[in-house]
């Protein structure tokens, strides 16, 4: 069984179906839909109605209790729904199941959009999942979809179904199915164990991938999001390899003179761009995963390392002291064209270009403080997020509205610190940890899950 589970049926459908069977007196007048404008900053919640989805008894009725209760949990933790306890609610979910809501009922609540579902077993080991979404401020259905899979895939399909709310009343897409790979970490500071692992977004499916007997360093998607490149040690030199994930093949991308850092896909999937120092200096290098041609793209006598390429493939970002102290540069896809991006005080790095293309996320060490932050890629509107002890290895959602990153946390003993993972949004105002079994470091976010 492949580790990426697969809808077998996605049927989208019906969407302004019960405003257009109700239109037969006339059209109705506009009316002004409900709607989170995300790009004003900090959002106050939208109070959010999000019923059990009805099912027939039994393992139905379980069912649907759980993907209302993921769908609520993912809107929730976006920071930009506030679901409301269901003990407070007046239609039960079977009264739901056809026709439309009582409206005055949901808004004595506080509502001000519903969530419904169903779910039915198929008999042939499939389910069917269907919801429907209203504007309660309104008093108009919005959207319905319905999909078909395997009674396994539940949980994806209520992160479906959660990116589906979450695009239809913020204009945004949705980052809900997706997963993280991340380095998990175990043992004592001077024998760390590090293994890749991945999970979903939310830490639940959590799966190992490797059994720790190599230090793996810096996983990184590829935008098939089928297969991860990394680094690890092979008798104690760098390699870069390649993991499948749905069948667990791994491939060396070579041996490497010298260290080799940070590897990153190109937005096409057939380049990776790493850095690798020789004869003393580090320069960055792209490397053709079809020839495994190798081009230098750097040549300074500063560190030129932590390389990401913008959405377009056109331009790429790094870290460089060439100036004489750390800090962030921008250059052509074929090295040309090198510019300064930051020029503030203290130490700039490991900088990773949006999905959309309008923000460059980074690390800044300044004193014995670190924070993440994020800036334009024409140098301005440099912001930070977050700010502690220690703080690194951001990486974007792929919708570009939310970072995952790490950082250093005390330890339950007191005597030190462990690495663990947490998610921020760009304003910086919805911070929230993700649970992983072991420490966690060096995230990785992958793009929507095809």
């Amino acid at each position: 069984m492949t580790m990426k589970t697969r809808l077998l049926l996605k049927v989208a459908g019906c969407t302004g179906a019960l405003l257009l069977a109700l239109g037969v007196a006339g059209p109705a007048p506009a009316l002004a839909e409900v709607r989170i404008d995300i790009t004003k900053g900090v959002v106050e919640p939208l109070p959010i109605a999000i019923t059990s989805f009805a099912g027939s008894g039994g393992r139905e009725a379980q069912m649907g209790s759980d993907i209302s209760k993921v769908v609520s949990a993912d809107l929730e933790r976006s920071g930009l729904f506030r679901p409301l306890d269901p003990k407070g609610f007046l239609q039960t979910p079977d009264q739901l199941r056809s026709g439309e809501p009582r409206y005055q009922d949901w808004r004595a609540v506080g509502a001000q959009a519903l969530v419904a579902g169903n779910t039915t077993a198929m008999g042939d080991g499939r389910m069917k999942v269907d919801f429907r979404l209203w504007d309660v401020a309104g008093g108009q259905y919005m959207q319905g979809l319905s999909y078909t899979a395997t009674s396994d895939s539940w949980r994806r399909i209520a992160h479906i179904v959660a990116d589906a709310i979450y695009k239809r009343l913020t204009g945004e897409e949705g980052y809900f199915d997706t997963r993280i790979v991340y380095v998990a970490e175990s043992g004592p500071a001077n024998a760390r164990k590090k293994q890749l692992a991945i999970m979903d977004q939310d830490g639940e499916n959590h799966q190992f991938l490797t059994d720790g007997q190599t230090l793996v360093l810096t996983p990184r998607f590829s935008p098939t999001a089928q297969e991860i490149t990394y680094m690890s040690y092979f008798n104690k030199k760098p390699r870069v390899y390649l993991f499948n994930i749905d069948t667990g093949r791994q491939e060396v991308l070579g041996d490497f003179p010298g260290m080799t850092f940070a590897p990153r896909f190109s937005p096409d999937g057939n380049k990776v761009i790493m850095s690798m120092a020789q004869n003393g200096n580090t320069d960055i290098y792209a490397l053709d995963l079809r020839t495994r041609r190798q081009t230098q793209l750097t040549d300074s006598p500063g560190i030129d390392t932590g390389p990401s390429f913008s959405p377009d493939g056109q331009r790429i970002v790094f870290e460089s002291d060439r100036g004489g102290s750390q800090q962030l540069y921008i250059m052509g896809a074929d090295g040309s064209g090198v510019k300064r991006l930051t020029f503030g005080e203290g130490r700039y790095g490991t900088p990773v270009w949006s999905p959309r293309g309008d923000l460059i996320a980074f690390t800044r060490q300044r004193g014995g403080s670190f924070a993440l932050g994020v800036i334009r890629p024409d140098g301005t509107g440099e912001r930070i997020l977050t700010e502690s002890f220690h703080v690194e290895g951001p990486t974007w959602a792929p919708n570009g509205r939310v970072l995952s990153f790490f950082r250093d946390v005390p330890s339950g003993d007191g005597r030190g610190r462990s690495a663990k993972l947490y998610t921020i949004d760009v304003t910086g105002a919805n911070e929230r940890r993700v649970i992983t079994p072991l420490d966690g470091s060096d995230p990785a976010w992958s793009p929507l899950i095809p």
